[in-house]
């Protein structure tokens, strides 16, 4: 009975998060709005896999602007080959004024939609899974793996600054058409508003699947005692593989939408700064829980777009504030305040009592004092 009421709660939910994207977000919001609220849907997708590998992972992921990156540029190539065959020239505009003549080698493979697509997927888990078996093959965890992804996003930001064959620092920009269809199209921004939403609820499914097999009870093993799974019988290395790259994946996916979403890609959208704010919308909303990550992101987004425009030098110290009180108050994030609250509304203390503590240390003298 508990499954059927579970499995009914979970298609409940998604029913109303369909509902609330695909009916009343259209009939709501403008034109302006809906794209905004697709660009956050984005941020939700790549907070979904940062929830997997660190919520359930443990797994301080400092580094998914990378594969945010990846994604976005490799659809970005596509666009602007696009955009150039369009008003057909040999190269993209930005090339033109460079001085450049003939499209350099590696962008002819993303001529191809077909090409573009398999690489938003397979390049950056490819990347991934080889860092991660690296990485986690010699034991490297904690803070020490927090600093190396970071330290690839930095060297990732240097690396596409330095190359004017992709923009450089400006990025790639001002794409025209998404696989044919024009971008200056309201109604073909509200389609991409629909893909987002869609590959969200997509996400979040596959997320929930992890979470809830076999292999989602071995990450949270891991997590809590790598060493007693170790001695199990079990590769803590292969299980934390798996999760960091299922989050890879669905960072190069959302950078992918992000590009024709936003109409940009740039070395700002890659770095370090992305990739903490990625961060901040998880722990904010609660990065062991489901929805928590999603519901952190968007809101974080949003609270930026409002806030910045009035307040934009506080908003960063806001946001530092935020961060820290959730961190040291609210462990569990926002969507663990509401378990907290009926607990105090139950008179349930914070934390269980210790085992130890309810057993009579010492029952010998009691025993010896009846006895006499």
């Amino acid at each position: 009975m508990t499954r059927v009421l579970g499995r009914w709660q979970t298609w409940a939910g998604f029913g109303i998060a369909a509902v609330a994207l695909f009916g009343v977000a259209p009939a709501l919001l403008s034109d302006f709005r809906l794209s905004l609220l697709a660009k956050f849907l984005c941020f939700a997708i790549v907070a979904v896999g940062i929830g997997l590998a660190w919520g359930r992972g443990g797994m301080l992921v400092l580094g998914q602007g990378v594969f945010f990156g990846l994604g976005g540029y490799i659809m970005g190539m596509h666009l602007k080959i696009s955009d150039a065959a369009l008003t057909k020239q040999a190269v993209p505009d930005f090339m033109q004024i460079a001085g450049v003549r003939e499209l350099p080698a590696y962008w002819q493979p993303f001529a191809s939609p077909i090409v573009t697509l398999l690489a938003v997927v397979f390049v950056p888990t490819a990347i991934a899974a080889l860092l991660g078996l690296g990485v986690f093959k010699r034991r490297v965890k904690g803070a020490y793996f927090a600093i190396l992804s970071q330290a690839l996003a930095a060297a990732l930001a240097i690396l596409l600054i330095g190359q004017t064959s992709i923009g450089g620092s400006n990025g790639l920009n001002n794409f025209r058409t998404f696989f044919g269809f024009a971008l200056k199209d309201p109604v073909n921004k509200q389609m991409l508003y629909f893909i987002a939403a869609a590959v969200l609820l997509i996400v979040v499914a596959i997320v929930r699947q992890l979470m809830q097999s076999r292999y989602g009870e071995l990450l949270v093993a891991v997590r809590d005692g790598e060493e007693r799974v170790r001695f199990l019988g079990y590769d803590p290395a292969n299980v934390k593989v798996v999760a960091y790259t299922v989050a890879a994946l669905f960072a190069s996916i959302a950078g992918a939408l992000f590009a024709p979403i936003v109409g940009f890609i740039a070395p700002s959208q890659v770095g370090i700064l992305p990739s903490i704010a990625f961060l901040i919308g998880v722990a904010i909303g609660g990065r062991t829980t489901l929805l928590g990550p999603v519901l952190g992101a968007i809101g974080v987004a949003w609270a930026q777009t409002v806030f910045s425009e009035r307040f934009p030098s506080e908003w960063t110290y806001a946001q530092g504030l935020l961060f820290i009180v959730v961190v040291g108050f609210f462990p569990a994030g926002l969507a663990g305040l509401g378990v907290f609250l009926r607990r105090r509304r139950k008179g349930k203390p914070k934390a269980e009592p210790d085992p130890v503590a309810l057993t009579d240390p010492d029952p010998a003298p009691e025993k010896a004092g009846a006895s006499r």
